[in-house]
């Protein structure tokens, strides 16, 4: 059974900062795109960032312009793990955060800003940037 597992949400102050995890299990993450998408209250889900299967050979990776050169993602696929490193929180930023994984093996240098073909999905950390 696939289980992506995020981890590290929480309440910070702006300008603060937040480590999150996708741990996943029952699949070979070295096949799978990742993806983290976001989904404040009364808002559509977008697309934050992705980082593809190559990342380490070929730096394919995405930023939503709101959040470029404040979030950092990376992954490790010996240990099952992706991350999403996020600097200089923004109250903007408060949102449920989701990873997700998308099968991926003959597309290896890229990644999908957009939901459609993420095939599995962990069910979601919530962070708060608030004074």
């Amino acid at each position: 059974q696939v289980q992506l597992v995020e981890s590290g949400g929480g309440l910070v102050q702006p300008g603060g900062s937040l480590g999150l995890s996708c741990t996943t299990s029952g699949l070979r993450l070295h096949y799978y795109a990742i993806g983290w998408f976001r989904q404040a209250p009364g808002k559509e889900r977008e697309g934050v960032s992705c980082i593809s299967i190559n990342s380490e050979a070929t730096g394919s990776t995405y930023y939503a312009d709101s959040v470029k050169g404040r979030f950092t993602i990376s992954r490790d696929n010996a240990l099952n793990t992706v991350w999403l490193q996020m600097n200089s929180l923004k109250p903007e930023d408060t949102a449920v955060y989701y990873c997700a994984a998308d099968y991926r093996v003959g597309r290896r240098d890229s990644c999908s800003s957009t939901s459609d073909p993420y095939d599995f999905w962990g069910q979601g950390t919530q962070v708060t940037v608030s004074s």
